[in-house]
C-alpha cells in the first residue's frame, strides 16, 4: 500500500474516532443537529450522485416526481441519513435513554408468530431507514438476531462498526463466512437482518422485477431459509419528521415449494423484493437512491 493511502487511512481512523467521542457527548438534539446540517452540506456538493437520484427515479417512478419533488426526495435523503448516522454512532451509549422511547413498532405480532416456531427468520429489509437500528431494537426485546456485513477497507474502521453492533449484542456475521454458520445460526431458532436490494456479482443472485425493471438481486439467503424451514419477514426501520422512529414488519412472506428447489428461491426472492418496493414506494425519502438498483444488465448477463 502507498504511503499516501496509509496516511489518509490513518487520518480518517483518528477523525472518526474523535468524531465517535463528540457526538457520545452532546444531547441528541444537537447530533440531530449535526446530522441534519451534514446532510445538507454533502447533499449541495454531490452533483454527481444528484443525477443518480433523478435517474434512479425517474427508472422507478417514472414521471410521478417533478423534478422540484425528485430534489426534495434527495435532499431529504440525505438529511435522513445524516441523522440516522448520530443514532447509531451514539445507541451502544445512549440507547435506552435518548432512542428507544422514540420507538414505536407496527405488525410486531408477524415477527413473533414466526419466531415462536423455532426454525429460525430471515428479517427482509434494504437500504430504506435506519437499518442498523432495526437489528438493535429487536435484540433489546429479546430476539437473537445476527447481521451480515461486508468488511470494511480499513479493519481498524471495520472493527469499530462491529463493537458498536456487539454492544447492542449484535452477532456479526462477515459475507466471507462460511454458509455452514448461518446455517447452525438458523437452525438454533436465531434471527438474522439481511439487506436483499444490492446489485452485487461477489454473491449467488438472481434477476427479479424491482420496480418494473429487473433487477440483479441475492438469492443466497432463500436458498438457505428454504432448506432450513426459516421464516421470510420483511421489515424497516423508518425514521419520522419529528425524530422518531417506526418499525414497520409485514406479514411472513410464503410460498408453495416445488421439487425445484432453485425455482423456490427464485420466487422467494421475488416476493420479498416486491415487499421492500412497496416500502421504498411508501417511504420515497429513505431509500438509498445513489445505489445503482439496475447496474448489471440482464441481457448482457445471459450473453456471457
Amino acid at each position: 500500500m502507498k504511503l499516501s493511502k496509509k496516511i489518509k487511512r490513518f487520518a480518517t481512523f483518528k477523525l472518526l474516532t474523535f468524531f465517535l467521542f463528540f457526538i457520545n457527548f452532546v444531547p441528541r438534539s444537537f447530533s440531530n443537529f449535526i446530522g441534519s446540517f451534514l446532510g445538507v452540506l454533502v447533499w449541495s456538493f454531490s452533483k454527481k450522485e444528484q443525477h443518480k437520484i433523478f435517474r434512479h427515479l425517474s427508472i422507478a417512478f417514472k414521471d410521478k416526481f417533478s423534478d422540484f419533488e425528485k430534489n426534495m426526495i434527495g435532499k431529504m435523503f440525505y438529511i435522513n441519513s445524516g441523522k440516522n448516522l448520530m443514532d447509531v454512532l451514539r445507541f451502544s451509549r445512549h440507547y435506552k435513554k435518548d432512542i428507544a422511547p422514540f420507538i414505536e413498532v407496527e405488525g410486531m405480532e408477524f415477527l413473533m408468530d414466526a419466531h415462536n416456531r423455532g426454525k429460525g427468520v430471515f428479517g427482509v429489509t434494504g437500504h430504506i431507514g435506519n437499518f442498523e437500528l432495526l437489528g438493535a431494537y429487536l435484540r433489546t426485546v429479546g430476539i437473537k438476531i445476527a447481521v451480515i456485513g461486508r468488511e470494511m477497507y480499513d479493519k481498524r474502521i471495520d472493527t469499530i462498526l462491529v463493537e458498536n453492533r456487539a454492544a447492542m449484542g449484535l452477532t456479526n456475521f462477515s459475507t466471507t463466512d462460511s454458509p455452514r454458520k448461518i446455517l447452525e445460526w438458523l437452525k438454533k431458532g436465531n434471527s438474522i437482518g439481511v439487506l436483499i436490494d444490492n446489485d452485487s456479482m461477489r454473491v449467488r443472485s438472481v434477476f427479479v422485477p424491482f420496480f418494473g425493471h429487473m433487477a440483479n438481486t441475492p438469492v443466497g439467503q432463500s436458498l438457505l431459509g428454504l432448506k432450513t424451514g426459516a421464516a421470510f419477514v420483511p421489515m424497516a426501520c423508518i425514521r419520522t419528521e419529528h425524530n422518531t422512529y417506526k418499525i414497520v414488519i409485514r406479514p411472513e412472506v410464503r410460498i408453495k415449494k416445488s421439487e425445484d428447489a432453485d425455482l423456490d428461491a427464485y420466487e422467494m426472492t421475488r416476493l420479498c423484493s416486491k415487499e421492500i418496493e412497496d416500502l421504498i414506494y411508501q417511504y420515497p425519502q429513505q431509500w438509498t437512491w445513489i445505489h445503482n438498483r439496475w447496474h448489471t444488465n440482464v441481457n448482457e448477463f445471459l450473453d456471457k
